[in-house]
């Protein structure tokens, strides 16, 4: 019988879930799915004094909106990412949350103490300092020197008896190796003389990372565990804890490192690294997963878009990179703004909407109608779909869109009249070329829209012996006042007969 894979995603609520995360769950997740399967959620919460009330909440929130469904550890349903809003751990299962499963890993740890495969430590904080302290000094690495490892069965029980302080270490093999397979990085062998007695339940009685998520890879019989570079010399010691237990380990494959430009490790010092700041400027949650699926994979083909059942197909751990991957920004602008094009215009409108609000442009009436703040002139959602037009081939995150598109509701642009010109026109010969665009546009009665001034001024072109940048170049400044900016026959359209000639006017006005 096949082997069932299972993988986990296993974040820690200790603040927002950083971009590393999101690409640790995708992995996760695409291996999971490619197989046939199981994805499982796991909230880690054992590090009391890092938890953030309500990181737990965000990160199933940011998970719904990638779509990365999980199969097991939710417990009302993932298909509205609305739902969490407000709602605390009741909205994961009890079974998947680490601080509801304090006695599974107790009974283990004591299993391990019955056993002879860990120890009780009581030495205090203040000696383990200076032991560290004096190992640095040595230029030694700095471990557990095992002062408790040998202690008497008469003195833990007496310690235990008055009540000191303790924890409990896994206690490692002094001689030896311990080997094993990395999906990624390949065959790995460690002496076992230079691992630490690792920390397994702490003084507080919470287990640590090593021994919880141990026991729960386990019990939810995980059979792949994808994770970050930084949990690979960790390995070796989580492998002796399997051991320990006389269970089998499961697969590892360890994800190389995000880096930033400068090759260093991408952190919040240089920028943003939550996700949600990605999907607070605008950049859509498909586009965002597309470009971390790129963070370290390689598809072995020239393409780069894919959409989520795409990369399922095609997602093998064999296509992970061992060497860091570094976060481009333009490459995320590039693939955002891709997405952005093959977007409905409906749809993209929906989303920029709340953009245009808060830049102040807009105000929000009903779904289907708006007031522009300027001017206190109510619009419909048809108009605000051909304002959003204007910028869906250029723009390259939603939050671009009120500073792209601003000119449309101003009543006076401020420019420097030079931007006029196009190459070496002098200021008469511009002003000469607006004069003839606006005695033409007078002209039009009806059909104010983009096909037809098109018409019109290419018409006006040709029987003047005009170049196209010598009209058009300067009309587009006219309307906009902007040097780059949609072209003058859409712009046109969606400002209307009125606005075209003002504006056209004014411009003639700066070259007098």
């Amino acid at each position: 019988m096949l082997e069932k894979i299972k993988t986990r995603f296993a974040p820690s609520p200790t603040g927002k879930l950083h971009v590393g995360g999101l690409r640790t769950a995708l992995y996760n997740y695409l291996f999971a799915k490619h197989n046939s399967g199981d994805f499982i959620l796991r909230i880690e919460d054992t590090d009391v004094k890092r938890t953030v009330p309500g990181a737990m909440e965000d990160i199933l929130d940011v998970l719904n909106k990638m779509e990365l469904k999980w199969d097991e550890g939710e417990k009302i349903g993932a298909s509205a990412s609305a739902r969490f809003r407000g709602i605390r751990a009741k909205a994961l299962s009890p079974t998947y949350i680490q601080s509801q499963r304090l006695d599974i890993y107790k009974k283990h740890a004591d299993e391990l103490i019955k056993n002879k495969k860990a120890y009780y430590c009581f030495c205090s904080p203040e000696r383990l300092k200076k032991m560290r302290e004096e190992q640095q000094a040595r230029k030694e690495p700095p471990q557990y020197d095992g002062r408790c490892r040998n202690l008497k069965e008469e003195e833990v029980n007496k310690f235990l008896e008055e009540g000191r302080p303790r924890v409990i270490r896994l206690k490692i093999s002094e001689t030896g190796r311990t080997n094993f397979k990395d999906l990624i990085y390949g065959k790995i062998s460690v002496e076992n003389k230079t691992l630490d007695d690792q920390i397994l339940v702490k003084s507080d009685g919470y287990p640590t990372y090593h021994l919880a998520s141990v026991v729960d890879d386990h019990l939810m019989k995980i059979s792949h565990v994808i994770r970050g570079e930084e949990w690979l010399p960790s390995t070796p010691k989580h492998i002796i804890l399997y051991q320990a237990f006389g269970w089998e380990p499961p697969r590892f494959a360890h994800l190389p490192l995000l880096l930033n430009p400068d090759k260093s490790k991408l952190s919040k010092r240089q920028g943003d690294v939550a996700v949600e700041d990605y999907l607070k400027k605008g950049y859509l949650p498909e586009a965002l997963l597309n470009f971390i699926l790129l963070l370290g994979w390689n598809p072995k083909t020239e393409e780069e878009i894919f959409s989520l059942k795409e990369i399922v197909d095609k997602f093998d751990l064999s296509g992970v990179n061992k060497y860091g991957a570094v976060f481009n920004l333009e490459k995320l602008d590039w693939i955002n703004g891709m997405y952005i094009r093959r977007m409905p215009l409906e749809e993209l409108t929906k989303l920029c909407a709340p953009y245009l609000v808060k830049a102040g442009l807009i105000e929000e009436i009903t779904n289907s109608k708006f007031k522009i703040q300027n001017s206190g002139e109510e619009i419909d959602f048809d108009y605000l779909k051909k304002i959003v037009a204007l910028e869906q081939e250029r723009i390259k995150k939603l939050s671009e869109i009120g500073e792209l598109v601003k000119f449309v509701f101003v009543d006076e642009l401020e420019y420097d009249k030079n931007l006029l010109v196009w190459k070496k026109m002098s200021l008469g010969e511009v002003k000469k070329n607006l004069e003839l665009a606006c005695r033409e546009l007078e002209k039009v009665e009806e059909n104010f829209t983009s096909g037809n001034l098109e018409k019109v001024l290419r018409n006006l072109m040709e029987r003047e012996n005009i170049k196209t940048g010598e009209l058009l170049w300067p009309l587009r400044v006219a309307l906009t006042g902007l040097k780059g900016s949609p072209g003058p026959f859409e712009v046109g359209e969606v400002l209307g007969k009125e606005k075209v000639l003002k504006r056209a006017r004014k411009a003639i006005c700066l070259l007098k």
